[in-house]
């Protein structure tokens, strides 16, 4: 076996390589879920930088406008059900708060985050939040200099979205985030911690932890701002983003005294739903309900014949771990239907030691591979009942045309029993009329229309050599 020389290599040996194990111990219960960036070029690394940096700038850009523009549509008196004002952004009018222009205003900022969160899913990760942005990085899931690249992108796109809006839409913008309804200061942070701590996890759960509903992991964060929006917006104008609250305030050249909790407020959310989600993959929570599905359970080693039968169990797929078993024979479930981290041949020390089993699109394929396999070796094999045929020299009939080619039955006239496929005794030596086709010529029987070769009539007819007798 050749030694590994990268990286790459080693994460795809088995656990019980040396190598790996030596790669293993450098992991703490901390890390152990996370995969070592992908070392390459300078170049490369600086190229993939600014695209993500160009993508979080656009799809922020993107975000903002059809987020804003929804809001200062909902804040427009003229389109408020009650009709009610109140002071707005530089001595303008807004409507009063009320549950339709709450609703529309967090229909607005959900639906803007689903959509482009699904375009630039693939290119950035669309995050377009400074907040999430730091969780990322404190899971582990984007390096601190992508984080802060990141972050420098969708400070800048909050405020060229801000700028847009204003530039294309009539009036003032009355889309800051301030208190409303009596919040104080300290309130409306603890809001905007809890606010930002939801949408995080959804983020975390959905989008960073992959899983089969990954692909539709935007609709699902998207969900959950507009739940976040329902009660934050009227507190404290829901920002849950440090550049939703940034771009407005720089446009509109308005900074309120608290405008600093909505820079703190979302960092400490995404800190503890970061801190929640480690605690969840340090304690292994896929052990609570196993795969997504039988498909992706691991292959178990199975039992040796001197095992007792106190380590076969039919609920955990006949397999239990010589650890699972209890002094008194008995077994406890300790998992779903199975999970590769804990199940995966290798050491136990600890569970962090162990390699993944591979993921859904490795299960789907080697389901595949036993598909075909099991197609082959069920496929119809030539059996000693098929007729052949072998080509002969065309005789030339009367009308110029030519005769059928001669066909030669595979399995030999019988002679030790006697008797030929009508069923009747044949002496060997004499003619009989049995033996003479339709046209009077010696090995010459009437088609088959049954039997093993084949169900129904056939243009030929089954020829037998008259040597063969």
């Amino acid at each position: 076996m050749s030694l590994p020389r990268t990286n790459h290599d080693l994460s795809n040996m088995n656990a019980a390589h040396p190598d790996r194990r030596e790669q293993l111990k450098k992991r703490n219960p901390i890390n152990w879920h996370l995969k070592t960036p992908t070392q390459g070029p300078a170049t490369l690394a600086i190229k993939n930088h600014f695209i993500a940096m160009v993508g979080e700038y656009v799809g922020t850009v993107l975000f903002m406008i059809f987020a804003l523009g929804g809001t200062n549509v909902a804040n427009i008196p003229t389109t408020s059900v009650t009709g009610a004002t109140t002071a707005g952004q530089d001595g303008t009018a807004a409507s009063t708060a009320n549950t339709s222009n709450l609703l529309y205003i967090a229909l607005s900022f959900g639906f803007s985050l689903a959509v482009n969160a699904w375009i630039f899913f693939r290119v950035s990760g669309g995050l377009f939040n400074p907040a999430v942005s730091l969780g990322m990085v404190l899971v582990g899931a984007l390096t601190p200099l992508r984080g802060a690249l990141l972050t420098f992108s969708q400070i800048l796109g909050g405020i060229t979205g801000a700028a847009i809006i204003q530039a294309i839409t009539p009036g003032t913008l009355n889309v800051r985030t301030t208190l409303g309804g009596g919040t104080s200061i300290v309130q409306g942070l603890f809001i905007e911690m809890f606010l930002t701590s939801l949408l995080m996890l959804a983020i975390l759960l959905l989008a960073a932890e992959k899983h089969k509903a990954t692909f539709i992991a935007p609709i699902g964060i998207g969900l959950a701002l507009f739940v976040a929006e329902l009660l934050g917006v009227y507190y404290t104008g829901g920002s849950l983003n440090p550049a939703r609250s940034f771009g407005p305030a720089v446009v509109l050249r308005t900074f309120s005294g608290y405008h600093w909790i909505y820079w703190v407020g979302p960092a400490l959310g995404a800190t503890i739903a970061a801190g929640f989600y480690k605690m969840l993959k340090w304690l292994q929570y896929e052990t609570v309900l196993g795969p997504e599905s039988d498909g992706d359970e691991p292959t178990r080693p199975a039992p040796s014949s001197g095992t007792a039968n106190t380590n076969t169990n039919t609920n955990t797929g006949g397999y239990v771990p010589p650890h699972d078993v209890e002094k008194g024979g008995r077994t406890l479930a300790v998992s779903g239907p199975g999970l590769g981290d804990l199940l995966t041949e290798g050491p136990n020390e600890a569970v962090f030691d162990l390699e993944r089993h591979p993921g859904p699109m490795e299960a789907r394929l080697d389901k595949i591979e036993t598909m075909l396999s099991q197609l082959l070796e069920a496929r119809p094999r030539p059996s000693a009942s098929t007729y052949v045929e072998h080509p002969s020299p065309p005789h030339q009939s009367i009308n110029g045309g030519y005769a059928k080619q001669n066909v030669e039955y595979a399995v030999p006239h019988t002679r030790d029993v006697g008797l030929d496929n009508h069923n009747h005794n044949h002496v060997e030596g004499q003619e009989c009329e049995h033996c003479l086709g339709p046209d009077g010529i010696r090995g010459h029987h009437t088609p088959f229309s049954h039997g093993a070769a084949g169900a129904g009539p056939r243009d030929h007819v089954d020829y037998i050599p008259a040597n063969k007798y």
